[in-house]
């Protein structure tokens, strides 16, 4: 089978800049990558990740092209993971981070699952919408706005009263 992507950048503009394109689903989230990279005219040279998301566009867990764990952790490889282990009609989302200094970020949504058409080579760019900006958009690193009234020195503790403070301290 074959897997039909609309990869979009995560822009704040008007102009929609995406790519549709086409690859096997036993194909790697490498072959993925590199798709990606070129149908955006990135050289390919850089560090990048797939994220596993929800229909929220929340990240998960993470897909790497390197493992930079220094094996503290194991990392899931772009290489040792084909499409169809991470993508199917129940998961569909993934977000794609090229070049961690610039953070290019692209949403990677599966539009369709299709026959494999004789005589086409794959992967396969279908179509091209909108023209990637000379920088990547900047990213505003916010968090929700949880409690306005948080005051985080108002902890009902006196600390000038030390003798009950609720720890003991062995001082040298």
């Amino acid at each position: 089978m074959v897997y039909r992507f609309r990869v979009i950048l995560d822009n704040d503009t008007e102009d929609d800049v995406f790519r549709d394109l086409e690859i096997r689903e036993t194909d790697t989230l490498e072959d993925l990558h590199n798709i990606i990279t070129q149908s955006f005219g990135f050289d390919g040279m850089e560090m990048a990740s797939f994220y596993m998301s929800n229909d929220a566009w929340e990240q998960g867990e993470e897909i790497s092209l390197f493992d930079m764990s220094e094996g503290v952790n194991s990392v899931r490889l772009m290489n040792e993971t084909s499409i169809n282990d991470v993508v199917h009609e129940a998961q569909t989302k993934l977000i794609y981070v090229y070049d961690f200094l610039s953070m290019w970020t692209f949403y990677v949504e599966l539009a369709e699952i299709i026959e494999e058409v004789e005589g086409t080579d794959y992967p396969n760019l279908m179509f091209v919408h909108g023209q990637i900006p000379d920088q990547a958009p900047e990213k505003a690193f916010e968090s929700d706005d949880l409690n306005d009234d948080f005051n985080e020195f108002d902890d009902d503790l006196d600390i000038e009263d030390y003798d009950n403070l609720d720890f003991d301290e062995n001082w040298n």
